[in-house]
């Protein structure tokens, strides 16, 4: 029977609209109702091979769309290969059975590996509209996980996605659970890593709460979007990479959840976890750093929830083979001086390039971190690694392997002198004479997205003084920078409602 007899036959139109991910599609109200498709139904859409489902909006006139014709949105119309006016089968499709288990996380049962690999699957087809997947991240915001649901949870992210193999045996890798503005010891530790002759494929986050995540800085030098065919090059001819995890489907769900946790700006423990090692273990990490900053402006207020996260992040390691070493770290102010993408990327050249002027502290924490990496590895013995790190950075050696993973990755070759900051800018100047008490984190990091970073990545702020430093009355504080005056005002405006720093 041919497959269209028992559904609708419609004509294509290109909606020349994306949704940002949701696969819909609008159908006029008389289709709907001859159909018996209602809104928010969901639809299989069928194209020779190729079947979708999508969630349905009607059109109540014929000027959106008119009867006959199916509007696709851009994620349909790629995801079937189509274009204007071809012909496209359109059939009622069932609730994903996976709604079901968001029911059961709603009431606040226990989710098992099965349900929880097919609620995963759902999200990675794209099955779940926005409203069901917000149900189920703010289900595990609220009534939390269990550490079996969090390693349920893990596995049927890698599962899903690409997993990287090696030739060999040592896989290094290393994350910090973010919440501290201007921390991009990733950018110098990877380059001085694998200038030791170590394995480290590095995939990141884009930021959901911060001004810059590392591949959105990293980004400012050259693509961090490649296809999996090119990844195996970039292990081959450099020995690792700094790239979004999104782009080469390595657990795939976790970039759709984020997509649900960055409006709300929530960051569930469990779903953090899963998160994490999904990715760590997805790239075939063997050995891992993990930094939990602690602060009382960061995720972590004391040392008893680092303590806690410690624990967790150990036993799931344990569970997926990965031997992990856990630094809780002292927080309470930014590191470096340059706050969103651009200007932390002009950190990270004058730290690779042993500038004078390079800012010290993110200096000192990308050795200490790359010596706990050499000495975890096996490279050096315990207490040497900091010295080898210390080797390879004041020797060029770094410098010259991120030049070569940037060129290996698509990028020019970094020049300092073009990196330029938003071309609207506001000093903040000293209201008193005294000694830098306190920097508050969430402020700073707060007014650096008003003004547009990280989707602007030549916004955000530049720091003149950390916690202890002299300050005379009048001198300046931080520069606030912006491409728009609006944006600039905005941010003004939260500098003033916000106290960044206490002399």
């Amino acid at each position: 029977m041919n497959f269209c007899n028992l559904k609708g036959m419609l004509k294509v139109k290109d909606l020349d609209i994306a949704t940002g991910g949701t696969k819909v599609v609008l159908i006029n109200e008389k289709d709907a109702r001859a159909l018996d498709i209602h809104h928010m139904d969901r639809v299989e859409v069928n194209k020779g091979k190729k079947t979708i489902t999508a969630i349905v909006d009607i059109a109540e006139s014929a000027k959106a769309v008119p009867a006959g014709k199916i509007g696709l949105f851009e994620e349909v119309l790629e995801a079937l290969k189509v274009k204007n006016n071809d012909v496209v089968c359109i059939s009622n499709a069932p609730k994903p059975e996976s709604l079901t288990h968001i029911k059961n996380k709603l009431d606040g049962k226990e989710l098992t590996y099965e349900e929880t690999a097919c609620l995963v699957k759902d999200i990675v087809d794209e099955k779940l509209s926005m409203i069901e997947l917000t149900s189920y991240v703010a289900a595990n915001y609220t009534l939390g996980m269990t550490r079996q649901e969090t390693l349920f949870l893990t596995k049927a992210m890698i599962n899903t996605g690409n997993v990287l193999k090696h030739k060999t045996k040592i896989v290094a890798d290393l994350h910090s659970i973010g919440g501290v503005p201007g921390n991009r010891t990733t950018m110098i530790v990877i380059p001085i890593i694998i200038s030791a002759g170590i394995t480290i494929p590095k995939t990141s986050s884009r930021a959901i709460t911060s001004p810059a995540g590392t591949a959105d800085t990293m980004e400012v030098f050259c693509p961090v979007s490649v296809p999996m065919s090119k990844v195996k090059s970039l292990l081959n001819t450099v020995g690792g990479f700094i790239l979004w995890g999104g782009s080469i489907n390595l657990a795939p769900a976790d970039e759709k959840i984020i997509r649900v946790e960055s409006p709300l700006s929530i960051d569930p423990e469990g779903q953090m976890l899963a998160s994490i090692l999904a990715k760590k273990a997805s790239v075939g990490a063997t050995h891992l750093i993990m930094e939990l900053p602690v602060g009382k402006d960061v995720k972590l207020k004391n040392l008893k929830e680092a303590h806690h996260l410690k624990e967790e992040f150990e036993y799931l390691c344990k569970q997926l083979g990965i031997k992990i070493n856990v630094l809780v770290t002292n927080s309470e102010e930014p590191i470096g001086n340059g706050i969103g993408p651009v200007l932390e990327a002009i950190d990270v050249l004058k730290v690779l390039q042993n500038f004078k002027e390079a800012p010290q502290d993110l200096r000192c924490k990308s050795l200490e971190m790359a010596g706990i990496l050499f000495e975890l590895v096996g490279k050096t013995k315990n207490g040497n690694g900091r010295e080898l790190a210390k080797q390879i950075l004041d020797s060029g050696q770094a410098y010259k392997t991120f030049l070569k993973m940037v060129k290996a990755q698509g990028g020019p070759i970094p020049d300092i002198k073009k990196l330029k900051p938003g071309k609207h800018s506001f000093d903040v100047l000293s209201t008193k004479t005294g000694r830098i008490k306190d920097i508050d984190n969430k402020a700073i990091a707060k007014i650096a997205r008003i003004a547009g970073a990280p989707k602007d990545k030549h916004s955000g702020i530049y720091l003149y003084k950390h916690m202890g430093d002299k300050i005379t009355k009048g001198e300046k504080l931080f520069t606030i920078y912006a491409n728009s005056n609006i944006k600039l005002n905005y941010a003004k405006q939260a500098n003033k409602q916000l106290t960044s720093y206490i002399i």
